[in-house]
């Protein structure tokens, strides 16, 4: 084979095909397409020489094919690239007219390979080209905080200002960006410091930069301190400091901030809607929020729709957030997915999964976005057979390689009470990061396997830094298994070892850890020592534990300042109303109830499901709305005998109301949980297991019945509660009494 039989065959025919083509179009176009059939040519391995006549034949040939770019087309050209093939194609004829000499076309040419996603050819362009223009930097710096990397991003910053290029108000929003992303405060701070040194505080896009970052890193309050103090704000001002509200839990402040905005008649644009809607927890705001986007012209805006989905959700108000999903004339994924986690949040998990269905039938194929927001919504329910359809789908789907997925996917087995599935995803990940060791060191901890989850933080200690969540976890894991030796070393190696300032989530896990194993004292001593001031989630921390070892002095110390911080947590006064009864206190008891009542605070009522044959069961105490109501408390009748008779007595302090005793314990009797493990064991094979979900912590009396009942009936229970995993077997609970 000859290059002149290869030019006759395959070449002459193309160029011929193209004669007179427009010289731009030529350029990108056809020129790909002639070295795609001649590098598609199967070529017989006759003789080396023939293929480098070939290659020869080749270059000369580009000389007509790649026609030289006219600067006044090049931009254009650059632009109308939308892949990085043609891209490539414009970057050669750039070459050839010598082009890239010139700093606009070049950084134009380098910002598209970003664009693109193609970062690693922007880079090489760059570094190759040894500038200072802080143009050509900033190209770069954005590039990689748009294409998620964000360490690369901060790293570039070091550099530019090690080479002494002085960044511009240009520079500065794309590094705050991602200080936000990798929640890193500390470098953070050190980028506001050059702001400030650069003479750009008083920018107001360096502004809403800074607000957003302190409130991605949790610190609100600079956020707010940066919002009062900027000398003009815009929509985007607001917007920033209601998300920054948002994002850290401060509801009611975001939304007064709201409400500020519109009656200084600043109007609200997309962004500040969605940001307000998550600020919303009660029908009343709802409304009022509804009727700002009706005023504002958004009530066609599909993303405010979704957002609204969400938000009467959370109100409660399912069938109003299905009207609004029914009223979305074309929906899209974000759509489908916010109605799917709607059911969920509502404990409808029937509904969310039919949905979700729906959602394929009508030919809507999730992306890994949806499919990671839909996982995590199913990680809530606790039900293994939802957990390995999603699964399998994901898998169906060829998306199981995605590093968000499998990390969520984690999640989801380790919630469902799988250990061993979400070990196993563990295990096959090809690539881990701080998220995949974190969740995953986490289900260990929810099961109380703490030992486990400190060999895990050992082995990723050899591959990876651990961060501020990652010690969560940790903390958290040594907390369930009451290791006090082991979660202080944890805490004290956080700063000194891996740099890592401790947070409110960190001091809150340590006083849980402290007062779980009853040093009262010492956790008392451990917040009053604070370098910050405590939040609701440390007295939360020592209040439960005052509920543990029934502590009524600490307890009302930490109740009085959770009613300033927390006042519509019904939790709060729940645990301290429990403490006054079971101290015998009933005259504090009822000035508790009388103080609910007065603020409109309600007791979350408490319910259980129950997993059985790919179906889910709901009960409430003394529920008689299942169609075997008689015969599940005839079953709970002569479970309550055969367990009285190994020993169970049941403990009355957990029946808050002032009736006789025998009453008492008829009202223990039929609490959710026992009524749920009744039902599954009429329902279930035996000798499965049988798993049962509560939305509030285990009462005490219910969880000492069901160990007596793991023994008598020789079967194994997988109960999850909101705090926490329980495997009760043969008698014995995987707690260890301590929870």
């Amino acid at each position: 084979m000859t290059s002149d039989w290869i030019l006759k065959i395959h070449i002459r025919p193309i160029q011929a095909q193209y004669k007179g083509a427009q010289p731009q179009r030529f350029t990108v176009e056809t020129s790909l397409l002639f070295f795609r059939k001649l590098l598609m040519h199967r070529l017989t391995r006759r003789s080396r020489r023939s293929i480098c006549a070939l290659h020869r034949f080749a270059a000369e040939q580009t000389q007509i094919f790649f026609r030289p770019i006219e600067p006044d087309t090049c931009i254009p050209l650059i632009r109308q690239c939308g892949s990085l093939g043609a891209l490539k194609s414009v970057h050669a004829s750039m070459l050839r007219s010598h082009l890239h000499l010139n700093l606009f076309f070049f950084t134009n040419l380098v910002s598209q390979y970003a664009s693109l996603g193609s970062m690693s050819h922007a880079y090489a362009l760059f570094s190759a080209s040894q500038t200072s223009d802080v143009f050509l930097w900033n190209v770069m710096i954005r590039g990689f905080t748009e294409n998620g990397l964000y360490d690369r991003s901060i790293l570039l910053y070091r550099q530019m200002l090690e080479t002494g290029v002085a960044p511009d108000n240009f520079t500065f929003p794309f590094v705050l960006k991602a200080c936000g992303h990798l929640r890193d405060v500390q470098f953070g701070e050190e980028v506001h410091r050059d702001v400030m040194e650069f003479g750009y505080e008083s920018d107001i896009f360096m502004g809403n930069s800074l607000i957003t970052m302190y409130g991605k890193c949790g610190r609100f309050e600079i956020s707010r301190k940066v919002f009062d103090g900027m000398p003009h704000k815009n929509v985007v001002s607001w917007s920033s400091m209601i998300g920054a509200y948002a994002n850290n839990g401060r509801h009611y402040e975001g939304l007064s901030l709201f409400y500020r905005m519109l009656d200084e008649r600043i109007k609200p644009n997309r962004i500040t809607i969605l940001n307000a809607v998550q600020c919303v927890h009660r029908e009343n705001e709802a409304n009022a929020v509804c009727r700002t986007i009706v005023d504002n012209g958004l009530d066609l805006d599909q993303s405010v729709q979704s957002a609204a989905v969400g938000m009467y959700a959370r109100c409660g108000r399912i069938d109003v957030a299905r009207r609004f999903f029914d009223g979305i004339l074309d929906k899209d994924l974000v759509s489908w997915s916010s109605m799917v986690e709607a059911y969920v949040q509502a404990n409808l998990p029937a509904e969310a999964l039919e949905l979700f269905r729906q959602m394929i039938l009508w030919k809507n194929r999730p992306d890994f976005v949806t499919l990671l927001s839909v996982v995590r919504a199913f990680a809530n329910l606790s039900s293994l057979h939802q957990a390995r359809f999603i699964h399998g789908f994901i898998i169906r789907a060829s998306l199981n390689y995605n590093i968000l997925i499998e990390t969520a996917i984690i999640d989801l087995y380790a919630k469902c009470g799988s250990l061993n599935y979400a070990r196993k995803v563990f295990d096959r990940m090809q690539e881990r990061n701080l998220v995949s060791w974190s969740t995953m060191i986490s289900g260990y901890g929810m099961h109380g396997y703490g030992r486990e989850a400190l060999d895990l933080f050992n082995q990723m200690k050899d591959s990876a830094k651990p961060d501020h969540i990652t010690f969560v976890s940790v903390l958290s894991a040594c907390s369930h298994a009451g290791l006090i030796a082991e979660g202080w070393r944890c805490f004290n190696s956080m700063a000194k070892d891996f740099g890592v300032t401790p947070r409110s989530e960190h001091y809150a896990c340590m006083v849980d850890l402290l007062g779980r194993a009853g040093q009262l004292s010492e956790a008392q001593e451990f917040i009053e020592s604070m370098p910050i001031k405590p939040d609701s989630g440390v007295w939360g921390a020592l209040l439960g534990a005052c509920r543990i070892h029934l502590n009524v002095e600490l307890a009302e110390l930490a109740a009085k300042s959770l009613f300033e911080l927390d006042s519509e947590n019904p939790g709060r006064y729940v645990l301290l109303y429990n403490i006054y009864i079971s101290s015998g206190k009933r005259e504090e008891a009822n000035q508790i109830r009388t103080l609910m009542k007065r603020r409109g605070v309600r007791k979350t009522t408490g319910h259980t499901v129950v997993e059985l044959k790919n179906k889910v069961y709901k009960f409430v105490a003394g529920d008689k709305s299942n169609p075997q109501t008689d015969v599940i408390y005839a079953e709970l009748e002569r479970l309550m005998e055969r367990i009285r008779q190994e020993g169970y007595v049941p403990d009355t302090n957990f029946v808050l109301h002032d009736v006789e005793e025998e009453t008492k314990e008829k009202m223990l009797s039929v609490h959710s949980e026992k009524l749920a493990i009744a039902f599954g064991l009429l329902n279930s094979t035996p000798g499965s297991m049988i798993r049962i979900k509560k939305n509030l912590r285990v009462c005490g009396d219910c969880h000492t019945a069901t160990k007596f009942i793991s023994k008598v009936t020789e079967r194994e229970f997988l109960v999850r509660d909101a705090h926490r995993f329980h495997h009760f077997k043969s008698g014995v609970c995987s707690c260890g009494d301590y929870w």
